[in-house]
Protein backbone atom coordinates (compact mmCIF):
# COMPACT_ATOMS: atom_id res chain seq x y z
CA UNK A 1 0.00 0.00 0.00
CA UNK A 2 1.06 3.22 -1.16
CA UNK A 3 0.20 6.48 1.19
CA UNK A 4 1.46 9.96 0.35
CA UNK A 5 1.58 12.15 3.49
CA UNK A 6 1.69 15.67 2.10
CA UNK A 7 1.01 18.54 5.11
CA UNK A 8 1.95 21.65 5.73
CA UNK A 9 3.63 22.95 9.01
CA UNK A 10 1.94 23.39 12.68
CA UNK A 11 2.96 26.66 13.09
CA UNK A 12 4.70 27.07 16.39
CA UNK A 13 4.71 23.30 17.15
CA UNK A 14 6.44 21.61 14.00
CA UNK A 15 7.92 22.23 10.93
CA UNK A 16 6.12 20.51 7.58
CA UNK A 17 8.85 17.65 7.52
CA UNK A 18 7.74 17.04 11.19
CA UNK A 19 4.86 16.81 11.02
CA UNK A 20 5.35 14.51 7.90
CA UNK A 21 7.48 12.08 10.34
CA UNK A 22 4.71 12.13 12.66
CA UNK A 23 2.50 10.75 10.82
CA UNK A 24 4.25 8.24 9.15
CA UNK A 25 5.12 6.69 12.70
CA UNK A 26 1.23 6.40 13.19
CA UNK A 27 0.91 4.85 10.34
CA UNK A 28 3.49 2.04 10.58
CA UNK A 29 1.79 1.52 13.39
CA UNK A 30 -1.13 0.17 11.56
CA UNK A 31 0.53 -1.12 8.27
CA UNK A 32 4.45 -1.58 8.40
CA UNK A 33 4.90 -2.77 5.22
CA UNK A 34 2.93 0.47 3.83
CA UNK A 35 5.44 2.21 1.11
CA UNK A 36 4.90 5.82 2.67
CA UNK A 37 6.25 8.94 0.47
CA UNK A 38 6.95 12.43 2.35
CA UNK A 39 6.41 15.60 1.07
CA UNK A 40 6.69 18.63 3.16
CA UNK A 41 4.57 21.14 1.66
CA UNK A 42 3.47 24.72 1.95
CA UNK A 43 1.37 27.72 0.12
CA UNK A 44 3.41 30.75 0.31
CA UNK A 45 3.72 30.99 4.23
CA UNK A 46 6.63 30.00 6.38
CA UNK A 47 7.92 26.82 5.47
CA UNK A 48 7.95 27.46 1.89
CA UNK A 49 11.60 28.15 1.31
CA UNK A 50 12.30 25.16 3.55
CA UNK A 51 9.71 22.98 1.20
CA UNK A 52 11.34 24.30 -1.75
CA UNK A 53 14.99 23.66 -1.39
CA UNK A 54 14.41 20.30 0.39
CA UNK A 55 12.33 19.01 -2.65
CA UNK A 56 15.31 20.48 -5.27
CA UNK A 57 18.15 19.55 -2.60
CA UNK A 58 18.96 23.28 -2.74
CA UNK A 59 20.36 25.37 -0.10
CA UNK A 60 20.61 28.42 2.65
CA UNK A 61 22.74 31.88 2.06
CA UNK A 62 22.33 33.23 5.96
CA UNK A 63 21.97 37.22 6.03
CA UNK A 64 21.67 39.94 8.81
CA UNK A 65 19.03 42.41 7.89
CA UNK A 66 16.63 44.88 9.71
CA UNK A 67 13.75 42.79 10.88
CA UNK A 68 10.01 44.38 11.65
CA UNK A 69 11.16 46.96 14.07
CA UNK A 70 14.45 47.86 12.54
CA UNK A 71 16.76 45.53 15.36
CA UNK A 72 19.19 43.35 13.38
CA UNK A 73 17.82 39.82 13.11
CA UNK A 74 19.16 36.60 11.39
CA UNK A 75 17.43 35.61 8.21
CA UNK A 76 18.13 33.93 4.83
CA UNK A 77 17.17 33.11 1.66
CA UNK A 78 16.96 29.71 -0.25
CA UNK A 79 18.61 29.04 -3.33
CA UNK A 80 17.19 25.95 -5.02
CA UNK A 81 19.08 22.92 -6.75
CA UNK A 82 18.99 24.68 -10.48
CA UNK A 83 21.62 27.31 -8.34
CA UNK A 84 19.73 29.66 -10.24
CA UNK A 85 16.26 30.46 -8.50
CA UNK A 86 16.18 32.20 -5.13
CA UNK A 87 13.56 31.92 -2.70
CA UNK A 88 12.83 34.38 -0.18
CA UNK A 89 10.47 34.38 2.33
CA UNK A 90 8.96 37.36 3.91
CA UNK A 91 8.67 36.13 7.24
CA UNK A 92 12.64 35.40 7.70
CA UNK A 93 12.75 39.28 7.50
CA UNK A 94 9.42 40.50 8.29
CA UNK A 95 7.46 38.19 10.16
CA UNK A 96 4.98 37.74 12.71
CA UNK A 97 7.52 35.57 14.37
CA UNK A 98 10.28 37.93 14.71
CA UNK A 99 8.22 40.20 16.97
CA UNK A 100 7.11 39.58 20.51
CA UNK A 101 3.27 39.64 20.72
CA UNK A 102 3.01 42.66 23.23
CA UNK A 103 5.44 44.55 20.37
CA UNK A 104 3.17 44.08 17.35
CA UNK A 105 2.12 47.49 15.92
CA UNK A 106 1.56 47.90 12.26
CA UNK A 107 1.58 51.46 12.39
CA UNK A 108 5.43 51.40 13.30
CA UNK A 109 6.30 47.64 11.50
CA UNK A 110 8.13 47.73 7.98
CA UNK A 111 8.73 45.63 5.27
CA UNK A 112 12.75 47.20 4.96
CA UNK A 113 14.22 43.78 5.83
CA UNK A 114 12.57 42.27 2.67
CA UNK A 115 13.98 44.77 0.53
CA UNK A 116 17.90 43.88 2.09
CA UNK A 117 17.45 40.15 1.17
CA UNK A 118 16.06 40.94 -2.28
CA UNK A 119 19.56 43.53 -2.77
CA UNK A 120 21.37 40.39 -0.48
CA UNK A 121 20.45 37.84 -3.65
CA UNK A 122 20.73 40.74 -6.74
CA UNK A 123 24.14 41.49 -5.28
CA UNK A 124 25.07 37.58 -5.40
CA UNK A 125 24.33 37.64 -8.65
CA UNK A 126 21.03 36.13 -8.74
CA UNK A 127 17.78 37.69 -11.32
CA UNK A 128 15.65 34.70 -11.12
CA UNK A 129 12.84 34.70 -7.63
CA UNK A 130 10.04 33.38 -6.36
CA UNK A 131 8.94 35.09 -3.13
CA UNK A 132 6.86 34.29 -0.28
CA UNK A 133 4.63 36.70 1.32
CA UNK A 134 3.02 35.03 4.16
CA UNK A 135 3.36 35.29 7.69
CA UNK A 136 3.61 39.13 7.69
CA UNK A 137 4.02 41.16 10.77
CA UNK A 138 3.72 44.62 8.62
CA UNK A 139 0.71 46.67 6.73
CA UNK A 140 3.33 49.22 4.62
CA UNK A 141 2.02 48.15 1.47
CA UNK A 142 5.93 46.73 1.27
CA UNK A 143 6.84 50.62 1.24
CA UNK A 144 9.99 49.78 3.36
CA UNK A 145 11.02 47.59 1.11
CA UNK A 146 11.07 50.17 -2.09
CA UNK A 147 12.86 52.17 0.40
CA UNK A 148 15.49 49.56 0.84
CA UNK A 149 15.88 49.07 -2.86
CA UNK A 150 16.13 52.65 -3.94
CA UNK A 151 12.85 54.26 -3.89
CA UNK A 152 12.52 57.92 -1.66
CA UNK A 153 9.33 58.58 -0.34
CA UNK A 154 9.22 62.21 0.14
CA UNK A 155 6.91 64.30 2.10
CA UNK A 156 6.04 67.28 1.73
CA UNK A 157 9.11 68.99 2.03
CA UNK A 158 10.53 66.28 -0.35
CA UNK A 159 12.21 64.81 2.97
CA UNK A 160 12.02 61.00 2.93
CA UNK A 161 9.58 59.60 5.44
CA UNK A 162 9.92 56.85 7.86
CA UNK A 163 9.21 53.11 8.08
CA UNK A 164 5.45 51.87 8.87
CA UNK A 165 2.53 52.07 7.72
CA UNK A 166 1.42 54.80 9.52
CA UNK A 167 3.91 56.74 7.22
CA UNK A 168 2.57 56.29 4.56
CA UNK A 169 -0.60 58.83 4.76
CA UNK A 170 2.91 61.62 4.91
CA UNK A 171 3.99 60.69 1.19
CA UNK A 172 3.30 62.84 -1.53
CA UNK A 173 5.51 61.45 -3.94
CA UNK A 174 7.38 58.66 -4.87
CA UNK A 175 11.01 59.29 -6.27
CA UNK A 176 12.38 56.08 -8.33
CA UNK A 177 15.66 57.90 -9.83
CA UNK A 178 17.51 55.65 -7.38
CA UNK A 179 15.27 52.50 -8.08
CA UNK A 180 17.49 49.32 -8.52
CA UNK A 181 18.00 49.30 -12.27
CA UNK A 182 18.36 45.20 -11.13
CA UNK A 183 15.14 44.86 -10.64
CA UNK A 184 13.89 45.44 -14.72
CA UNK A 185 16.47 42.70 -15.49
CA UNK A 186 14.95 40.01 -12.75
CA UNK A 187 11.86 37.51 -13.02
CA UNK A 188 9.74 37.49 -9.68
CA UNK A 189 7.50 35.16 -8.97
CA UNK A 190 5.12 35.98 -6.32
CA UNK A 191 3.22 32.79 -3.92
CA UNK A 192 0.64 33.60 -1.99
CA UNK A 193 -2.52 32.14 -0.85
CA UNK A 194 -4.03 35.47 -0.37
CA UNK A 195 -6.76 37.30 -3.08
CA UNK A 196 -7.56 40.29 -1.01
CA UNK A 197 -7.54 43.90 -2.52
CA UNK A 198 -5.37 46.56 -1.14
CA UNK A 199 -7.75 48.15 0.23
CA UNK A 200 -12.15 48.21 1.09
CA UNK A 201 -13.97 45.99 3.43
CA UNK A 202 -12.22 42.63 2.19
CA UNK A 203 -8.53 44.92 2.10
CA UNK A 204 -5.19 44.79 3.86
CA UNK A 205 -5.77 46.80 7.05
CA UNK A 206 -9.89 45.24 8.00
CA UNK A 207 -8.71 41.52 7.36
CA UNK A 208 -5.24 41.02 8.27
CA UNK A 209 -3.72 44.04 10.64
CA UNK A 210 -6.15 42.63 14.04
CA UNK A 211 -3.86 39.89 13.76
CA UNK A 212 -0.42 41.95 13.54
CA UNK A 213 -1.81 44.30 16.67
CA UNK A 214 -3.86 46.45 15.51
CA UNK A 215 -6.96 47.93 17.11
CA UNK A 216 -9.86 49.45 15.76
CA UNK A 217 -8.67 52.61 15.57
CA UNK A 218 -5.46 51.92 14.14
CA UNK A 219 -7.33 49.73 11.72
CA UNK A 220 -8.97 53.00 10.20
CA UNK A 221 -5.34 55.02 10.50
CA UNK A 222 -3.96 52.28 8.02
CA UNK A 223 -7.11 52.27 6.11
CA UNK A 224 -6.24 55.78 5.12
CA UNK A 225 -2.97 55.52 4.69
CA UNK A 226 -3.01 52.85 2.60
CA UNK A 227 -5.63 54.91 0.82
CA UNK A 228 -3.35 57.74 0.14
CA UNK A 229 -0.89 54.84 -1.28
CA UNK A 230 -2.85 54.01 -3.83
CA UNK A 231 -3.67 56.46 -5.30
CA UNK A 232 -0.54 57.62 -5.77
CA UNK A 233 0.64 54.81 -6.84
CA UNK A 234 -2.24 55.03 -9.73
CA UNK A 235 -0.77 58.78 -10.58
CA UNK A 236 3.20 57.29 -10.53
CA UNK A 237 2.29 53.59 -12.81
CA UNK A 238 -1.22 54.09 -14.17
CA UNK A 239 -1.70 50.81 -11.96
CA UNK A 240 -5.02 50.73 -9.72
CA UNK A 241 -4.31 48.70 -6.77
CA UNK A 242 -7.11 49.65 -5.08
CA UNK A 243 -9.53 47.04 -5.62
CA UNK A 244 -6.58 44.59 -7.48
CA UNK A 245 -6.82 41.16 -6.39
CA UNK A 246 -3.76 39.57 -4.37
CA UNK A 247 -2.56 43.86 -3.55
CA UNK A 248 -3.46 43.34 -0.33
CA UNK A 249 -1.47 40.18 0.57
CA UNK A 250 1.02 40.80 3.16
CA UNK A 251 -0.07 44.20 4.18
CA UNK A 252 0.28 45.38 0.77
CA UNK A 253 3.49 44.18 -0.34
CA UNK A 254 1.33 41.89 -2.94
CA UNK A 255 0.56 45.41 -4.49
CA UNK A 256 4.04 46.61 -5.04
CA UNK A 257 5.39 44.05 -6.81
CA UNK A 258 2.57 44.11 -8.80
CA UNK A 259 3.06 47.71 -9.39
CA UNK A 260 7.09 48.44 -9.37
CA UNK A 261 8.24 44.91 -10.38
CA UNK A 262 8.42 42.50 -13.36
CA UNK A 263 5.93 39.82 -11.40
CA UNK A 264 3.57 37.08 -11.67
CA UNK A 265 1.27 36.31 -8.78
CA UNK A 266 0.43 32.52 -8.47
CA UNK A 267 -1.53 30.60 -5.76
CA UNK A 268 1.94 29.55 -2.97
CA UNK A 269 0.30 25.58 -3.08
CA UNK A 270 0.60 25.52 -7.01
CA UNK A 271 4.03 26.59 -6.93
CA UNK A 272 5.27 24.07 -4.44
CA UNK A 273 3.28 21.52 -5.97
CA UNK A 274 5.25 22.01 -9.19
CA UNK A 275 8.35 22.08 -7.44
CA UNK A 276 7.93 18.75 -5.40
CA UNK A 277 6.22 16.95 -8.26
CA UNK A 278 3.69 16.42 -6.06
CA UNK A 279 1.37 15.00 -8.71
CA UNK A 280 3.42 12.75 -10.06
CA UNK A 281 4.19 11.40 -6.34
CA UNK A 282 0.08 10.59 -6.13
CA UNK A 283 0.34 8.07 -8.83
CA UNK A 284 -0.61 4.68 -7.60
CA UNK A 285 -1.30 6.17 -4.20
CA UNK A 286 -4.66 5.03 -2.37
CA UNK A 287 -4.56 7.47 0.15
CA UNK A 288 -3.13 10.77 1.39
CA UNK A 289 -2.37 12.65 4.66
CA UNK A 290 -2.16 16.26 4.79
CA UNK A 291 -2.45 19.09 7.37
CA UNK A 292 -1.85 22.33 8.92
CA UNK A 293 -2.21 23.82 12.23
CA UNK A 294 -5.81 24.68 11.78
CA UNK A 295 -8.63 23.95 9.59
CA UNK A 296 -11.53 26.39 8.51
CA UNK A 297 -13.17 27.69 6.06
CA UNK A 298 -9.66 30.11 5.19
CA UNK A 299 -7.99 26.53 4.16
CA UNK A 300 -10.52 26.68 1.13
CA UNK A 301 -8.49 29.84 0.09
CA UNK A 302 -5.87 28.21 -1.21
CA UNK A 303 -3.86 26.50 1.44
CA UNK A 304 -2.25 23.73 1.81
CA UNK A 305 -4.65 20.65 1.89
CA UNK A 306 -6.70 21.99 -0.58
CA UNK A 307 -4.18 22.43 -2.80
CA UNK A 308 -3.34 18.88 -2.20
CA UNK A 309 -6.87 17.60 -2.03
CA UNK A 310 -7.39 19.64 -5.56
CA UNK A 311 -4.59 17.41 -6.81
CA UNK A 312 -5.73 13.80 -5.34
CA UNK A 313 -9.36 14.52 -6.60
CA UNK A 314 -8.08 13.84 -9.78
CA UNK A 315 -6.99 10.68 -9.29
CA UNK A 316 -9.82 9.78 -7.06
CA UNK A 317 -7.98 9.01 -3.96
CA UNK A 318 -9.08 9.87 -0.72
CA UNK A 319 -7.82 12.60 1.73
CA UNK A 320 -7.48 12.48 5.08
CA UNK A 321 -6.36 16.33 6.94
CA UNK A 322 -5.20 16.19 10.29
CA UNK A 323 -4.95 19.81 12.47
CA UNK A 324 -4.04 20.97 15.76
CA UNK A 325 -7.43 22.50 15.43
CA UNK A 326 -10.87 23.09 13.80
CA UNK A 327 -12.44 26.01 13.17
CA UNK A 328 -15.69 26.94 11.48
CA UNK A 329 -16.90 26.69 8.19
CA UNK A 330 -14.49 23.76 7.36
CA UNK A 331 -17.26 21.65 5.66
CA UNK A 332 -16.44 23.51 2.64
CA UNK A 333 -13.46 21.64 1.92
CA UNK A 334 -15.83 18.45 1.37
CA UNK A 335 -16.08 19.55 -2.23
CA UNK A 336 -12.52 20.49 -3.26
CA UNK A 337 -11.11 16.65 -2.34
CA UNK A 338 -11.02 16.30 1.70
CA UNK A 339 -12.46 13.11 2.57
CA UNK A 340 -12.16 13.54 6.23
CA UNK A 341 -10.66 16.56 8.98
CA UNK A 342 -9.79 15.30 11.98
CA UNK A 343 -8.22 17.07 15.48
CA UNK A 344 -5.03 16.24 17.16
CA UNK A 345 -7.25 16.88 20.66
CA UNK A 346 -8.52 14.04 21.73
CA UNK A 347 -8.86 15.48 25.43
CA UNK A 348 -9.36 18.94 27.09
CA UNK A 349 -6.05 20.67 26.92
CA UNK A 350 -4.26 23.79 26.98
CA UNK A 351 -2.90 25.18 23.71
CA UNK A 352 0.77 24.89 25.29
CA UNK A 353 -0.18 20.97 26.29
CA UNK A 354 -1.46 20.61 22.60
CA UNK A 355 2.06 22.43 21.02
CA UNK A 356 4.15 20.38 23.50
CA UNK A 357 2.58 17.41 22.47
CA UNK A 358 2.20 18.18 18.72
CA UNK A 359 4.27 15.22 17.93
CA UNK A 360 2.76 12.45 20.05
CA UNK A 361 -1.07 13.57 19.34
CA UNK A 362 -0.26 13.13 15.58
CA UNK A 363 0.94 10.02 15.86
CA UNK A 364 -1.50 8.71 17.95
CA UNK A 365 -4.43 10.42 15.04
CA UNK A 366 -2.89 9.14 12.41
CA UNK A 367 -2.87 5.64 13.73
CA UNK A 368 -6.95 5.73 14.35
CA UNK A 369 -7.30 7.37 11.08
CA UNK A 370 -5.73 4.66 9.27
CA UNK A 371 -7.00 1.88 11.08
CA UNK A 372 -10.60 3.15 10.74
CA UNK A 373 -9.42 3.36 6.58
CA UNK A 374 -8.32 -0.18 6.76
CA UNK A 375 -11.65 -1.57 8.45
CA UNK A 376 -13.78 0.20 6.02
CA UNK A 377 -11.47 -1.68 2.74
CA UNK A 378 -11.91 -4.84 4.34
CA UNK A 379 -15.84 -4.45 4.19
Amino acid sequence: MKVVIAPDSFKGCLTAFEVAQAIERGIKRVMPAAETLLVPMADGGEGTMESLITATNGRKVEVTVRGPLLDRVQAAYGILGDEETCVIEMACASGLCLVEPGNLNPLITTTYGMGELIQKALNDGYRKFILALGGSATNDAGVGMLQALGINMLDNEGINVGFGGAELSRIVEIDMQDFDSRIAECEFLIATDVQNPLIGADGASKVFSPQKGATPVMVETLEEALSIWADLVEIKTGMRLHSKAGAGAAGGIGGAFQAFFPSQTKRGVDIVNKFTNLTEKLSGAQCVFTGEGQIDYQTASGKTPMGVAEEAKKKRIPVFALAGSIGTGFEVLYKHGITSVHSIVNTPMSIQEALERGAELLENLAEQVMRTYMASLEQ
